[in-house]
């Protein structure tokens, strides 16, 4: 099987933990090649986002050009899309017959672990279009009850939520990081705008709060495994596990939310 080719378009993390450095590690150490169109430059470590400076949308289209056009795609992962005038731009970009059947998984970041936020209203509106293309989408429970208008109280106020999502024209929404039962993590798969199409993966819960990157790195392993040919549940099944590995694997650094230990999981 050739390397898989991924495109990760997303903000880079000075601090290493999560964004286009965690995406890199992610997709290096899973078998394939990293390619990135960088969103926005942050200014972060464990304990918060110090400043944000987007990158122009040209820049981010040519990004995407230059990779797309000579070494091709076969998965996009999209992570901090800096503004709402990027998502249009990238939406335009990847309806483009050279990217128009690649599949998308769509993480729609909008507050960093640290508990900063990095998306304003505007983006998160332009979120529905990424959403609607999107293979998948990864929000987690907080960024699923903001794009629903929801309160996510519960399990059911959960599958509510992306059933209604669903219904207005977005792709399969994995919900992630559900504590329904304590001691335990639960991500939901929805793939239709049914509440009972969905699929579930529960593990036990990891006591660390070096978990700065998670969500980076499960939606760009997902990437990797759809651009490999996995069918989307056995990619969120070895995602998973790769998250998990690296979340006990983390070397404590910092004074907050530290980076996970990035590792193969073979």
């Amino acid at each position: 099987m050739t390397t898989a080719r991924i495109l990760i378009i997303a903000g880079s993390d000075s601090g290493g933990g999560a964004g286009i450095q965690a995406d890199i590690k992610t997709v290096t150490l899973l078998g394939g090649h990293a390619m990135t169109a960088i969103t926005a430059l942050t200014a972060q470590n464990t304990l918060g986002v110090a400043a944000v400076h987007p990158v122009p949308a040209e820049m981010v289209i040519a990004q995407i050009d230059a990779v797309a056009d000579d070494i091709g795609v076969d998965a996009v992962k999209i992570g901090m899309i800096g503004n709402a005038a990027i998502a249009e731009q990238v939406a335009d970009r990847l309806d483009r017959p050279d990217l128009a059947d690649v599949p998308l998984v769509f993480d729609p970041v909008m507050i960093a672990t640290s508990g900063s936020r990095l998306a304003d209203s505007a983006t998160i509106a332009a979120f529905g279009r990424l959403m609607r293309r999107a293979a998948v989408s990864t929000p987690n429970l907080d960024e699923l009850g903001a794009l629903s208008g929801r309160a996510l109280g519960d399990e059911p106020a959960v599958a509510v939520a992306a059933a209604g999502l669903i219904a207005e024209g977005s792709g399969p929404i994995l919900a992630t990081g559900g504590g329904f039962v304590a001691g335990q993590l639960t991500d939901l798969l929805f793939t239709a705008a049914s509440e009972a199409e969905e699929r579930r993966w529960t593990a036990g819960w990891i006591d660390t709060i070096h978990d700065h990157g998670t969500g980076c790195t499960l939606a760009s392993a997902i990437a990797t495994g759809l651009g490999q040919g996995l069918a989307l549940a056995d990619a969120i099944t070895r995602a998973r596990a790769f998250v998990r590995a690296a979340l006990l694997a983390a070397p404590g650094l910092g004074r907050g939310h530290g980076p996970m230990g990035h590792r193969s999981i073979d």
